[in-house]
């Protein structure tokens, strides 16, 4: 359960799984912009790809959350 609390860690997902490949545009930009455009003729493969790539920026929102919200000396 550390793992996912540690910042580095989940920086480093970010910018390597999240942003994975990266030419000729980060694959999960592409995925939502897919999405945005209403996701026509998605399939399995993309909702999965969309699922993997956005993980990590789902765990760095979930500790900015975390931290913006600890409540001081607790």
């Amino acid at each position: 359960m550390k793992i996912i609390n540690n910042w580095k860690f989940v920086v480093l997902l970010c910018l390597t799984l999240g942003l994975a490949p990266f030419f000729p545009e980060p694959h999960i930009l592409g995925k939502l912009k897919w999405l945005y455009g209403g996701a026509v003729a998605m399939k399995f493969m993309d909702w999965f790809d969309v699922v993997l790539h956005g993980f990590p920026f789902v765990l760095l929102l979930r500790l900015i959350i975390l931290k913006l919200t600890k409540k001081n000396g607790v």
